[in-house]
């Protein structure tokens, strides 16, 4: 006999309980995703962009970069948030969005993926991110790495879009 359906408030619970917690959950950032679809549904934009990010975009691409997103967010999520930012909708920068169903992000098969769904070498991918663990993973897929930081005043969570 199956179990019964757990009561709500457990459920918003637990689901608070990862969020606290920070976790990386590819059902929680499912949630959060379909979330965030809601709430820009009804016209709140869904991230603030720094200033220095949309003209950075426009360089890359005007440079003939590919620019792809891999963020422990959903791939919906990440749509959201980008099509709907402070800036406006700059989803035509963005090639390729990865989520965790494509790995963790601390693991170099991850980054191997990502190179594969994106038809090029590991070593022709600049992975850029805040998180030591994340360009380790990258960089023993074989990508090539830096470490984006902003100072305390531009950097209220993460950088670029939040």
């Amino acid at each position: 006999m199956p179990a019964p359906n757990p009561p709500m408030a457990s459920v918003s619970a637990y689901v608070h309980w990862l969020m606290d917690r920070d976790r990386k959950s590819t059902g929680l950032k499912s949630l959060q995703g379909k979330d965030l679809g809601g709430r820009v549904s009804v016209g709140h934009p869904a991230g603030r962009s720094l200033p220095d990010v949309p003209p950075a975009l426009v360089r890359w691409r005007d440079q003939g970069k590919d620019i792809a997103i891999f963020s422990s967010g959903s791939v919906q999520a990440q749509r959201n948030l980008f099509a709907n930012t402070t800036a406006g909708d700059l989803t035509r920068f963005i090639r390729a969005y990865f989520d965790t169903t494509t790995g963790p992000k601390t693991a170099a098969r991850s980054y191997a993926r990502i190179a594969s769904a994106l038809e090029r070498s590991p070593s022709e991918v600049l992975f850029l991110s805040d998180v030591g663990a994340e360009l380790d993973a990258a960089q023993a897929a074989g990508m090539q790495t830096a470490l984006c930081v902003r100072t305390r005043r531009h950097r209220p969570e993460r950088a670029g879009i939040q």
